[in-house]
């Protein structure tokens, strides 16, 4: 494990699965007087609400006090992804297939690092982006970072989701 923030998610995810919730990102964010451990999770259908994150913040402050992995202070904040989430795991993308997305990539890629497209599909080791009419592979392994564009069609989607979960 590389970073402080892998070993914090390896640290709560067996206490946080066991209550149910998927984790979808940890990471630090760097403040003016101190560091934020954010943790974004969800339930499995997408719902969250703000007793959850309650929940979930009592059970990785109490993991994380036991386990001693953070070395200064930090603030804990625990939220939804939103509708407008993270892509983080190659398996994050298939269930968005035709709504739009910003990746960013480590290394260039036909001469750039960022990319606004529909995303087509997520095949192989690449997920392919529709960007101005024409396909581009970006190897999973490549992208630093990406999220969902909230647009009408993304919000219609989520409501639809909503809908059937309940």
């Amino acid at each position: 494990m590389n970073s402080l923030a892998e070993k914090v998610q390896a640290a709560i995810t067996p206490s946080i699965t066991d209550m149910g919730y998927h984790i979808v990102q940890v990471k630090f964010m760097d403040g003016k007087s101190s560091q934020t451990l954010q943790i974004m999770a969800e339930w499995p259908d997408g719902r969250m609400g703000v007793e959850d994150c309650a929940m979930i913040s009592r059970q990785a402050s109490a993991v994380l006090d036991v386990e001693d992995i953070i070395p200064t202070a930090y603030r804990l904040e625990v939220s939804s992804p939103g509708i407008d989430r993270p892509l983080v795991k190659y398996t994050d993308y298939a269930p968005y297939i035709g709504h739009s997305a910003k990746i960013e990539t480590v290394l260039p890629i036909a001469g750039r690092k960022r990319f606004a497209g529909i995303i087509k599909a997520a095949e192989g080791a690449d997920i392919i982006l529709t960007v101005d009419g024409k396909d581009i592979a970006l190897p999973f392994i490549d992208i630093h970072s990406a999220k969902l564009v909230l647009t009408d069609a993304l919000i219609k989607a989520h409501q639809k989701r909503q809908k059937e979960a309940s």
